[in-house]
Formats: structure tokens, sequence, C-alpha cells
């Protein structure tokens, strides 16, 4: 990937995470990143072929986010020093998630969510000892990662945030744990 052609994906991406697609604005864009229109025609075409690459960068970043799940033997403190400094990809997967009615970002969301998720799994279930079978982890873990997404935003994706969900979603899980014995 060239120079030029990397700092629009980076650019975009951030846009795209923040505000969605109707963020992403070439005008916008290339005032960001300090280039010419005419440089983004260059590398892209037009916004269609843009966001496909922007959907590839964000499963590339799934896979760098997931290989650092793997090495966290907690979730507080390591794993959300983990999602703090993926704050953006976290964000950009909201946006998957919000419109996902598109048929390419639901494939990306889906992706994205088998690579981070099926780390995050173990982690939280290790972490949180509890006695579920792996259909019951799973499904609870995909009420908990709803919510999450409803609730995250560029503001209170922070450490602090970050600990009272996870305590709150720790004592939830023992609550459904209780329930199914």
């Amino acid at each position: 990937m060239t120079e030029n052609k990397d700092i629009w994906i980076k650019t975009g991406y951030e846009i795209f995470a923040l505000s969605g697609e109707n963020g992403l604005k070439i005008e916008v864009l290339a005032k960001k990143v300090g280039i010419s229109k005419s440089s983004f025609y260059h590398h892209f075409a037009d916004l269609e072929i843009f966001i496909e690459y922007l959907l590839k960068f964000h499963l590339q970043q799934s896979e760098v986010m997931a290989d650092k799940e793997k090495n966290a033997k907690n979730i507080d403190p390591e794993l959300i020093i983990i999602l703090v400094e993926h704050k953006i990809d976290l964000l950009f997967n909201r946006q998957l998630r919000i419109n996902q009615q598109h048929q390419h970002y639901k494939e990306t969301l889906d992706r994205s969510n088998q690579i981070v998720g099926n780390e995050f799994v173990k982690l939280w279930a290790k972490d949180l000892n509890l006695n579920l079978n792996q259909g019951q982890l799973e499904s609870l873990f995909e009420l908990a990662l709803e919510n999450f997404y409803l609730q995250i935003n560029a503001e209170n994706l922070n450490p602090a945030w970050l600990s009272a969900y996870f305590n709150n979603l720790k004592r939830i899980a023992r609550n459904f744990e209780s329930i199914v014995r």
C-alpha cells in the first residue's frame, strides 16, 4: 500500500468509525488528509471501492486485536487496555452493526465478531470462572456484545467506564449462572 493510499484509508476508517458512512465525504477526507481529491480518485476511483478497502482494513485490525486478546490473562486490566487501544476499531464495528442492512457491512461485521469474539469468549469464561456450557456462554456473550455496542461511544470507551461495564456484566453473568443451574 502506498503511503498516500494508507493515509486515505486510516483517515477514512476513523471518520467512518466516528460518523458512519454518511460522514465519508471525499471533500472532507481530502481536507483532513491534506491531499487533493484527485489523489483519492487516483487510488480508489469512487467511494464504493474506498469502503471496500475500509472493510478489508477492519478485518486486519480485528486480527491484530484478537492476537492481543490471546495473550491477555484477565479482563481487568489487560483486556480493557487492549479495548481502549482499539477504540476506533470498536467504534467502526459499532457502525457496521448499526448499518448491517448493507450486505457487505453485515458480512464484515460477522467475520470481525468471529475473529475477535472467539478469543474474548475464552478469556471471559476463564476470568469469570462460570460453570456454563459452551452454548450458554456463547448465548450470554451474544447478548452482552449487543448491549456493549448499544452503549459505547467515543467518550465512554475509557478504562473507568469499561471496568464498571465488565463488573456489571460479571454480576449479570453470575445471576444467569445461578438461574440455569
